[in-house]
């Protein structure tokens, strides 16, 4: 059965896979796969520009929406033209012959990754490029355009130490995807810096300990050479941060909203 695997983390933003489908799909016909994607309003694989924290603690990472390929398919049972299909590879396929245009699969998609073309009258979305993989390729386009290997595809057997780092996109919809995430924005960090404003400067090797909102302690570090903290990945909740350092008072910074990536910014510290 395929998978695929996408690493949020290794994306770099080229949007080389969202525009190598357009080119695999627009303009031609890979009938009984698919019919041509239109130019404008579908993008079955759709790369997001997703900016975390503020300034300075600034990331931009990059997310990916693509079909699921879900082996509990929701489209499936409500198409009543029987024109969607799972094929033996696990790909999920709409006949685009059989398709009426009842538009129930689109409805049906929790994920919102099934399109509507208005002017041939069918649904459309991703096929994994099937017509490719039939005709002897071992990937997608997408995935053979990556240049960071932020997507693997391929049998589950195969992918199965990546799968192992990885989440499904929404488990609570109990569809089962075929398409997994390392580094799903589902997960927040908690990032700041720390200065000694008498000698004006950055706090190297500060320790700094995160807890959680019973205060229990939840992760530690050392400021690097600039006084920067990152913990990284955090579940959403509210936090507390205490800051130690020899030769400085200790200080704590109390109820820090996680549910989103936060700086808490430039932490002062007194020598003692």
């Amino acid at each position: 059965m395929k998978a695929l695997v996408i690493d949020i983390n290794k994306c770099n933003g080229c949007y080389n896979c969202q525009i190598a489908c357009k080119d695999e799909h627009v303009g031609n016909d890979w009938t009984p796969i698919a019919k041509p994607q239109p130019d404008t309003g579908q993008f079955w694989m759709k790369v997001t520009d997703v900016v975390q924290g503020s300034v300075p603690k600034v990331r931009v990472r990059y997310m990916h929406d693509i079909c699921q390929h879900c082996d509990e398919a929701p489209c499936i049972p409500v198409c009543k033209s029987e024109a969607i299909y799972k094929r033996e590879d696990g790909i999920v396929i709409i006949d685009p012959e059989k398709c009426t245009g009842a538009r129930n699969c689109i409805d049906a998609c929790p994920y919102n990754v099934i399109y509507f073309n208005s002017d041939l009258n069918i649904a459309q979305k991703c096929t994994m490029c099937a017509h490719l993989l039939d005709d002897g390729w071992k990937v997608p386009r997408c995935v053979d355009a990556c240049p960071t290997d932020a997507l693997r595809f391929g049998e589950e057997e195969e992918l199965k130490e990546y799968i192992k780092q990885a989440e499904v996109l929404h488990p609570e919809y109990k569809a089962k995807p075929r398409v997994y995430y390392i580094g799903l924005l589902d997960k927040y960090f908690v990032a700041g810096a720390v200065y000694d404003p008498e000698e004006d400067e950055c706090l190297e090797g500060a320790t700094v300990t995160l807890k959680d909102g019973k205060g229990k302690k939840v992760a530690e570090l050392k400021t690097d050479n600039f006084g920067d903290f990152w913990f990284e990945r955090q579940e959403p909740g509210t936090y507390s941060i205490l800051i130690e350092k020899a030769g400085y008072l200790p200080r704590t910074i109390e109820n820090i909203d996680a549910s989103k990536d936060v700086n808490v910014g430039d932490i002062e510290l007194s020598k003692g």
